[in-house]
C-alpha cells in the first residue's frame, strides 16, 4: 500500500502548482540546501493536511461550513506573495520578512515553505475524498490508509528534491536580469491562481 500511495502521490505531482515553482526558483537563487529545506517545509504541512484529513478533520470543516473562508485565505495569500514579489523589482515590499530577494537562509526557505503550503487548507478536503473513496472501493483498514498517506508524502517530497536539484543545476546562470524576470513571472502566476481560486468560488455561489 505504501507503493500504491507513493504511485499516486507522483502522479499528482504533475500539476504545476506555485510550491513547485518557489522551489525551483529558491534553488536556482540560493543553491539545493535551501529549496531542500523549503521542501522539508512543504512535506511537514501536507504530511499534517494528510493526517488531519484521516483522522476526520474534513467533518469539523464541513460542519463549522468554514470552506468559502479557506478558499478566500488561500487566494489573498497567493496575492499578496505575488504582488509581494512584483514590487520587489522597484525595492519595495509589502512582506519585508518574506521578499525572495531577502532570503538567504535555510531558515527563513522553509518558513516561506510552511505559508505557501499552508496557503491551501482546503487539501484537507481534497485528501479526506481519497481516502474515503479508497476505504469504500478498496476495504483499507487504517494502517493501510496510514500507509497509503505516507506514500503519497514521501512523492511529495522526493519530486520536489528532484525540483531543487535540478534547480541548483541552473543557479551558476542566474543573472540580475533573469532573477528579476523569474520574480516578475512567478509574482504572475501566484496571482493568477488567486484569482481563478476567486473565480471559482464566485461560480461556485452562482450555483447555489
Amino acid at each position: 500500500m505504501l507503493v500504491n500511495g507513493f504511485k499516486f502521490g507522483i502522479l499528482l505531482q504533475f500539476a504545476v502548482d506555485p510550491v513547485c515553482l518557489y522551489i525551483f526558483q529558491t534553488a536556482s537563487l540560493q543553491g539545493f540546501a535551501a529549496a531542500e529545506a523549503g521542501a522539508l517545509g512543504v512535506g511537514l504541512i501536507d504530511g499534517l493536511y494528510i493526517l488531519a484529513a484521516i483522522l476526520g478533520m474534513t467533518s469539523i470543516i464541513q460542519q463549522m461550513n468554514i470552506n468559502q473562508g479557506l478558499k478566500i485565505f488561500g487566494a489573498a495569500t497567493l496575492f499578496i506573495f505575488g504582488l509581494n514579489m512584483i514590487i520587489g523589482l522597484f525595492d519595495k515590499s509589502l512582506l519585508p520578512s518574506l521578499n525572495i530577494a531577502d532570503l538567504s537562509g535555510i531558515n527563513n526557505a522553509f518558513v516561506y515553505a510552511l505559508i505557501l503550503t499552508a496557503s491551501s487548507p482546503l487539501t484537507i478536503l481534497f485528501w479526506a475524498g481519497v481516502f474515503s473513496t479508497k476505504i469504500a472501493q478498496e476495504h483499507l483498514d487504517r494502517k493501510q490508509i496510514y500507509l497509503f498517506g505516507l506514500g503519497a508524502l514521501l512523492s511529495t517530497i522526493l519530486f520536489l528534491t528532484l525540483i531543487a536539484f535540478i534547480g541548483s543545476l541552473t543557479q551558476a546562470f542566474v543573472t540580475p536580469l533573469i532573477i528579476q524576470v523569474m520574480n516578475l513571472a512567478v509574482g504572475l502566476i501566484f496571482i493568477y491562481f488567486a484569482i481563478k481560486m476567486i473565480m471559482k468560488k464566485t461560480a461556485t455561489e452562482k450555483t447555489h
